[in-house]
């Protein structure tokens, strides 16, 4: 909780926590883990349409460790994803709406969740794929933008299985095209 209060602080336009971080601690959790995962980091998505210059990420990413020195972060502005997603994917995208819709397109459906710490403390759940995949362990591609090769690389670069054992790797191909 106190990450999202440093977010919160931070005050990012239309932010958002979510992604690994949120998979990470209900994974550990559901395996009974008394020992955390370390995390890779914590994805801090923000929507802000009139700043998509790549130091806005950088700025938003020393406040947070100036206020958390300790805790991974990164900071991505998704109004500003459609400017580099085909040099890093090898495919165009369309730009995003907000930072639920960046959420949406996140890669798999138990990442696709984030949320907000609200003024009066109640979480703001943002969760475009819904919650299940998450609470029941499956790891699916999200097919809203990821290809099955990125999904099968993520899956051995993340080590997934190996981490969380009771999780069921889900290959959807069907739904290929489709929204989560």
């Amino acid at each position: 909780m106190q990450a999202l209060r440093v977010v919160r602080e931070c005050n990012p336009p239309d932010w958002l926590v979510g992604g690994g971080v949120i998979r990470t601690l209900v994974w550990d959790w559901l395996h009974d883990y008394s020992t955390p995962t370390p995390l890779n980091d914590i994805d801090v998505a923000y929507f802000d349409s009139t700043d998509l210059q790549p130091k806005r990420d950088l700025e938003i990413e020393r406040t947070l460790y100036q206020l958390m020195p300790h805790m991974p972060w990164q900071a991505k502005n998704q109004a500003a994803v459609h400017l580099w997603y085909e040099r890093k994917f090898g495919f165009p995208v369309e730009p995003l709406s907000s930072s639920a819709d960046g959420v949406g397109t996140w890669p798999e459906t138990a990442t696709s969740v984030a949320v907000r710490l609200l003024a009066d403390d109640q979480l703001l759940i943002v969760a475009p794929c819904g919650l299940n995949d998450l609470f029941e362990l499956v790891c699916r591609r999200n097919p809203r933008r990821v290809t099955e090769q990125i999904f099968e690389q993520r899956l051995a670069d993340k080590q997934i299985v190996k981490k969380w054992p009771k999780v069921r790797v889900v290959h959807d191909h069907a739904r290929e095209g489709s929204s989560c």
